[in-house]
């Protein structure tokens, strides 16, 4: 019975082996069918997507473009794009809270030890923190990058991503390891992104050839450029201060340059004065703790009031006003050269007003003009009219043609031809002779005519055979916080003052600039109660807009 139940108890046994093989039989084959399938679909576009990243078409989403950008370039381990941490209000514990149970708290430290250690480590991994639009939660804003290192590789990826960010405004780079080779890399990816980007912050990041004037050429498009802590020295001071302006070229994009906690000392604050001559744009400028002292505190001063053109400048201002008379000279028609009269050329001359500002300033010319000069010049322009007419038929074929033309448009339209002949008498007037009363008025209505004007062809004064220009009264905001500037300093800080509040108060057009708004000069090497600084205060604090509005309030409010 034994071995009958054995042989049993074995016989039912003897096919569960082959079943398994069976089973397993099929597994295998389940198996190399999935891995078929997988094969042929994967392998051939898989590996030419990962070695062409630039067939993909990127969604303007950028958390997925990076990460498929990444991955079609063989980067495994790259950084994760996540929203940036927006600061929380405090919360105040409720006495639920507070009364749990140390049990509780022991039972609970346990198990988050594990999770405490993770986090710690995924804080300190590179990433790219985004700020999103409010409106649209996908649309990426700004981006921060801090404490880790980018390189050429990410600059690429960024090359091919940013620039479908149609709503990117500013990025910032904080402690990166920028080189000069990758600076060059990212100011060439730029201009490739959407025209809505205006703020680029690059701090922590000292380059040994203090390249950063590179962000601030003439094709540029940066409006506000923050450069702290860069170790920037007097020789990077140098160069962007001949990024802001040269003798033949301005920056006249840039309105906000941030230069705090760097290495600047009184050779470099000359350097950036010096730059601040002849730019227009520069709003709002901060050289906060720096090495900057008296001399230059000094070379600061000086540009916020008149200064005197140095040699090179005046024969810049007198070729730009030639170049200006002949441009003028050659827009007017050939026609005006034999129908003005010497009289009348002299008196377009004495009036010195150019075709444009005849119509964009009318009552300024009739303030000029005497009833009895119009009456002449109406009769000479029909004068001009009927010898042109006459002339139609000229013995020379080579002045009788252009007289026909001239006597048709001059049939046409008869009241041009004064104003043509004007602004001939005022170009033949610059080129030939340069008389100061006429050429500041005629100048002083070219700057108000137009909207963005040579600084050298500005209005300027003569004293003592030498060129004062007008100080830069376009800068607004001016920063010295801690830096080395004594009593000295103040002096020349002072009388700046005072001739940017002199000048605000004698604006006569609302499109005027405002001067100098706002003036640190706190923590420096002087006392805060010293009688030039308190003079500053007094003059200054009507002229601060914030402070002024928080007066209005308070006003209205009692």
């Amino acid at each position: 019975m034994s071995s009958e139940s054995s042989g049993t108890g074995t016989s039912p046994r003897t096919p569960r082996p082959g079943a398994q093989k069976s089973s397993g039989a099929v597994t295998k084959k389940g198996d190399r069918g999935a891995k078929d399938k997988t094969a042929s679909n994967l392998p051939p576009v898989g590996e030419e997507e990962s070695k062409n990243p630039e067939e993909y078409q990127c969604t303007g989403v950028l958390e997925t473009d990076f990460a498929e950008l990444c991955t079609r370039s063989g980067y495994t381990d790259f950084p994760k794009v996540v929203t940036r941490p927006r600061a929380q209000q405090g919360s105040v514990p409720s006495a639920s809270t507070s009364e749990k149970p140390v049990q509780d708290d022991q039972r609970l430290s346990a198990s988050c030890s594990q999770n405490s250690m993770e986090s710690k480590y995924v804080f300190f991994r590179p990433t790219i923190q985004v700020e999103l639009e409010q409106e649209d939660s996908k649309a990426v804003k700004e981006i921060y990058i801090r404490g880790w290192k980018v390189e050429d590789r990410i600059l690429g990826i960024f090359s091919k991503c940013l620039p479908s960010l149609s709503q990117l405004q500013a990025i910032n780079l904080w402690k990166v390891g920028l080189t000069d080779k990758t600076l060059t890399t990212f100011i060439a990816l730029l201009p490739l992104c959407s025209s809505t980007l205006r703020k680029v912050s690059l701090e922590g990041n000292p380059i040994p050839e203090q390249s950063f004037n590179k962000l601030m050429g003439l094709d540029s498009t940066i409006v506000h450029l923050s450069l702290r802590n860069n170790n920037i020295n007097d020789h990077g001071a140098y160069l962007l201060g001949q990024a802001l302006s040269t003798l033949h070229n301005s920056n006249r994009t840039l309105v906000s340059l941030n230069l705090a906690f760097n290495h600047i000392g009184d050779v470099g604050a000359g350097h950036i004065a010096d730059g601040l001559r002849l730019n227009r744009s520069l709003l709002w400028l901060s050289l906060a703790h720096n090495r900057i002292q008296d001399k230059g505190a000094l070379k600061l001063a000086e540009v916020l009031r008149p200064f005197e053109l140095t040699h090179r400048e005046v024969v810049e201002r007198r070729r730009l006003l030639l170049v200006k008379g002949t441009q003028e000279r050659s827009r007017s028609p050939s026609s005006s050269r034999y129908g003005d009269s010497k009289a009348d050329r002299e008196k377009s001359q004495a009036l010195g007003i150019s075709n444009a500002t005849l119509v964009d300033k009318p009552e300024k010319i009739q303030s000029l003009k005497a009833p009895k000069s119009l009456g002449k010049k109406k009769e000479k322009a029909g004068e001009v009219v009927k010898k042109e007419e006459k002339l139609g038929s000229g013995q020379s074929p080579t002045q009788g043609t252009p007289k026909k033309e001239d006597a048709t448009k001059a049939g046409k339209g008869k009241v041009t031809i004064p104003e043509q002949k004007m602004s001939k008498g005022k170009a033949t007037k610059i080129g030939a002779k340069e008389k100061r009363s006429i050429l500041l008025e005629s100048e002083q209505l070219v700057v108000e005519a137009t909207e963005m004007v040579n600084p050298l062809l500005e209005p300027v004064e003569h004293r003592d055979g030498k060129v004062f220009l007008p100080g830069n009264k376009i800068l607004l905001h001016l920063n010295l916080l801690r830096n080395q500037i004594t009593e000295v300093g103040l002096e020349g800080f002072l009388t700046a003052v005072q001739y940017q509040v002199q000048v605000s108060k004698s604006r006569t057009s609302p499109k005027a600039p405002l001067g100098l708004l706002w003036l640190s000069l706190a923590k420096n090497c002087f006392d805060p109660q010293c009688p030039t600084h308190i003079m500053i205060q007094e003059l200054m604090l009507p002229r601060d807009p914030v402070k002024a509005k928080a007066r209005d309030e308070e006003a209205t409010a009692t």
